[in-house]
């Protein structure tokens, strides 16, 4: 069974975090080997920028996540 925060795609830090943690969790109870979750950022400026490094991380994140659903079928 898929941890229910699994369905949805993080939003911020927090539930990024939250996130890889349980698809983790989930993937070492069933002995599947997922890749490392992506980096968070380290240069933002905080100045709300287009195309800010949190934006792209959080792509990187949604798609790490349906990797690791696809690999935890």
């Amino acid at each position: 069974m898929r941890p229910a925060i699994a369905h949805r795609g993080a939003t911020d830090r927090a539930s990024a975090l939250t996130l890889f943690e349980a698809l983790q969790r989930c993937a070492q109870e069933r002995s599947v080997v997922l890749r490392p979750p992506p980096p968070e950022p380290t240069g933002c400026c905080g100045r709300g920028c287009n195309g800010c490094v949190w934006e792209g991380f959080l792509q990187a994140t949604e798609t790490w996540r349906q990797d690791a659903l696809e690999l935890l079928g």
